[in-house]
């Protein structure tokens, strides 16, 4: 193992050592159930990009630090921002549909979840996962030209793998891994369900950088 193995999962273990210790469990809810935005930009801010970092270990077999990671951190905390206060919408939307029987199953828990987790990602997944993917181009392209050159629209729009964008991230990760997922997030009670999502994140990079690796593998 690296020392950034050890710097890693030092990191992981430390935030869910304050996850089950109680004492520091309710400090930790408490806060961020004042200040929901504020700590749903800090969970997938860190979570997320331990994520990223995860991911590049796996397919470079080493710790490579991406360029403008600050900037690509702040992006994954707009996210959770995002996610904070579109869990909260869908979540009560779905739960007044099925009181007004628009959709079925009122009081089954495991219908609730998995229609709130379906109708999120469905209608929310894709914006967020373009917001993300032209940011990540952004941030890219920006660090490529260099300072004082500025970065147009269109220089970014033409860089995104929009094959990979629709094939891969809409098609296959909104089905197969976010909505059964976020089912099991919205099955958590409510103070959890932000940073169980974050957490979800990290198991994605994991994902995505087993898949690349097997390509690069081929």
């Amino acid at each position: 193992m690296k020392k950034g193995d050890f710097i890693w999962s030092g990191v992981l273990i430390c935030i869910i050592a304050v996850l089950a210790i109680p004492s520091s469990r309710e400090v930790f809810m408490e806060a961020t159930g004042a200040h929901p935005y504020i700590g749903g930009f800090l969970k997938f801010a860190v979570l997320a990009t331990m994520g990223d970092l995860l991911g590049a270990r796996i397919l470079y077999k080493d710790w490579k630090i991406p360029v403008g990671v600050f900037y690509r951190a702040i992006v994954w905390g707009i996210i959770g921002v995002v996610t904070t206060y579109g869990m909260s919408i869908y979540s009560s939307g779905v739960g007044q549909a099925q009181v007004d029987d628009m959709l079925p199953f009122e009081g089954i828990a495991f219908a609730n979840a998995l229609f709130k987790s379906a109708t999120m990602n469905i209608l929310m997944s894709p914006t967020v996962f373009l917001f993300h993917k032209v940011m990540d181009c952004f941030i890219d392209k920006k660090y490529e030209v260099g300072k004082g050159i500025k970065v147009k629209l269109k220089d970014v729009v033409n860089i995104v793998d929009w094959n990979a964008y629709l094939g891969f991230s809409v098609l296959k990760t909104i089905p197969f891994f976010w909505i059964p997922c976020h089912t099991i997030v919205f099955l958590f009670p409510a103070e959890y369900r932000v940073i169980a999502s974050a957490f979800a994140s990290i198991a994605l990079g994991l994902i995505l950088a087993l898949a690349n690796k097997s390509k690069v593998a081929v």
